[in-house]
């Protein structure tokens, strides 16, 4: 973690960033946009950032290509994933939930683009990641 930051430091940086970015350009854009401007003030606030991180399954043995990628992979440790939909559904946790699993990462944020649930940004934690790897 860059400067020994902990989880919930990491977060609110997202989530700070997140309502920045939605309060600059609004509702309404694409997903791949909010990607990049979040990517961007996050990178800005010092973060590291990866984008569209390829996510195998790994399956009898096997690291097959799942087509899974996460959104923003920030200090290789919290999962961002955005979505631009009028609200966040049970779907929407269980996919940050799987990704997750299948990453072993421990924390994620679920980060959503319209107005409507903008006030849903939040963080998710996944207590049992290990006993997955």
């Amino acid at each position: 973690m860059s400067g020994g930051m902990k989880f919930p430091e990491i977060t609110e940086k997202i989530i700070v960033a997140a309502l920045k970015v939605h309060s600059g350009i609004g509702p309404g854009v694409l997903e791949s946009v909010y990607k990049t401007c979040l990517a961007h003030e996050l990178k800005q606030a010092g973060m590291t950032v990866s984008s569209e991180v390829a996510l195998p399954v790994v399956y009898n043995g096997l690291r097959l290509d799942s087509g899974f990628r996460i959104d923003l992979l920030v200090e290789n440790l919290v999962i961002v994933e955005l979505k631009c939909v009028e609200a966040l559904l049970p779907i929407h946790k269980a996919q940050l939930l799987t990704y997750l699993r299948l990453s072993n990462k421990p924390i994620g944020s679920r980060a959503c683009g319209s107005h409507a649930c903008v006030s849903q940004v939040c963080r998710v934690g996944f207590k049992y990641a290990a006993q997955w790897a």
